[in-house]
């Protein structure tokens, strides 16, 4: 919790504060009973609940721009491919959710396994997108908008011609991305065992556009284990198999988001998150070399 105080400031610490009243009313209007130690995210907390003899997890999280959706996304799936909403109450920013095995991820898999089954996910969550949600194409267009000043920002970190592919994406497939719903933070943590399914996904983050723009976090997750550019495309074609993804789509928006993590790695002085983005974008880029960074790495 301390990460929010830092991030939010005196609303964030008023906010915590708040939380064992949230936690008494929203027990009591329920009637759910408490069944075990509470978790906690970044941006909120995660109490193991019963409620008529029915585990559940009651959740309640800090409200900004990508959180403000999970609920209306989680009605939209009805608990296929992802956790059952119970209930929720958009004001406190609460949801009772069905319980999941909070201690089984999709990482404790093979990695081939993992992302098979993580891509068959992002496909059956790729529904038609409501008509509450944000577009891709807007987010794209604030993106393109700042890329070059946070580039200079960061000490202009690679080759510029990265930078100028990623614009050149944006431009390209900004305008015209799809209308399915996607969920831009499916990434192995965020898929958890179940009993209804062997694997749901949680705590979805999401936009109207193509299906490829999610592909990046299961790309770069599982990173560190792999040891050549042979790996890195076998994994990729699994992942676009399992999704039914368009090959050189998810290449595209892959860098696009690769390019824009780097620079937040950097920005958050993230050294060693910042130095695997490098190596993803070249990768991406078909380039046989990595270009040292040519500035110091934040430490």
């Amino acid at each position: 919790m301390a990460a929010t105080v830092a991030r939010e400031g005196a609303a964030g610490r008023a906010w915590i504060e708040s939380l064992p009243d949230r936690i008494d009313s929203l027990t009591r209007r329920w009637d759910l009973s408490p069944d075990g130690p509470y978790l906690h995210g970044y941006v909120g907390i995660v109490i193991p609940v019963v409620r008529h003899d029915r585990k559940c997890m009651l959740k309640i999280s800090w409200q900004d721009a990508d959180s403000e959706h999970e609920s209306d996304a989680l009605r939209a799936w009805a608990g296929n491919g992802a956790v059952e909403l119970i209930d929720f109450d958009r004001a406190e920013g609460a949801l009772l959710l069905e319980r999941l095995d909070a201690r089984t991820d999709l990482a404790s898999l093979p990695a081939d396994q993992s992302i098979e089954v993580a891509g068959q996910l992002l496909r059956r969550l790729s529904i038609v997108a409501p008509s509450w949600s944000r577009s891709l194409h807007r987010e794209m267009e604030s993106m393109r908008a700042e890329l070059p000043e946070r580039w200079e920002s960061a000490g202009r970190p690679g080759a510029d011609s990265l930078l100028e592919r990623a614009c050149r994406i944006i431009d390209e497939l900004g305008p015209s991305s799809g209308d399915r719903l996607v969920n831009t933070d499916l990434h192995y943590q965020n898929v958890l065992a179940g009993q209804r399914e062997p694997w749901l996904v949680i705590d979805p983050k999401v936009l109207a556009g193509d299906p490829e723009y999610g592909a990046a976090p299961l790309l770069w997750q599982p990173f560190p284990a792999i040891r050549s550019r042979r790996e890195l495309d076998r994994r990729l074609d699994i992942l676009i198999e399992a999704a039914e993804l368009d090959a050189s789509k998810t290449r595209a928006w892959t860098f696009v988001r690769v390019l824009d993590y780097w620079l937040w790695a950097l920005e958050q002085g993230l050294s060693e998150d910042s130095a695997r983005s490098a190596v993803l974008a070249q990768w991406l880029t078909g380039s046989e070399g990595v270009p040292a960074p040519r500035h110091s790495p934040h430490r």
